[in-house]
């Protein structure tokens, strides 16, 4: 696999990652948003990934094509709002009852943290492909 192969697949890596970090931090900051109807309430985003499997020339006849990852979409977690009675807030429906967004807030800080390291590990992989091509230019120095 080339070197530019091997650029792509951690490039595409770490901005899937970084989507995901961004559908995190989305949600979290709206983890205590309220509503008067449960139809306002915020929903809770996640992104949807696609591995991308390519076969050039150089990989065809060993069968070794890279693949990327593609983000397909961002779409709602469809979960259901919680419903709290609350007849002081001023966000309160006729019956004292207000809409806030479900979202797990511990689930979505350990989905943080794997998101993170998938995104540690793809710079991990550049700084060793970096590693191996000074190495290589140092052969040719010799």
């Amino acid at each position: 696999m080339a070197f530019e192969s091997i650029y792509k697949i951690a490039g595409s890596a770490m901005g899937a990652q970084t989507v995901r970090l961004n559908t995190i931090a989305s949600n979290l900051a709206n983890a205590d948003s309220a509503a008067t109807r449960a139809e306002d309430v915020y929903q809770a985003r996640k992104p949807v990934f696609a591995a991308i499997y390519e076969n050039d020339q150089l990989t065809r006849g060993v069968g070794l094509g890279g693949a990327h990852v593609q983000v397909l979409d961002v779409i709602s977690a469809g979960r259901e709002p919680q419903r709290r009675y609350e007849p002081d807030n001023p966000l309160a429906d006729r019956d004292g009852y207000v809409f806030y967004a479900d979202i797990n807030q511990i689930e979505e800080m350990t989905d943080m943290m794997s998101a993170t390291r998938s995104f540690e590990t793809s710079v991990e992989v550049l700084n060793r492909i970096k590693g191996m091509q000074q190495g290589l230019l140092k052969l040719g120095e010799s």
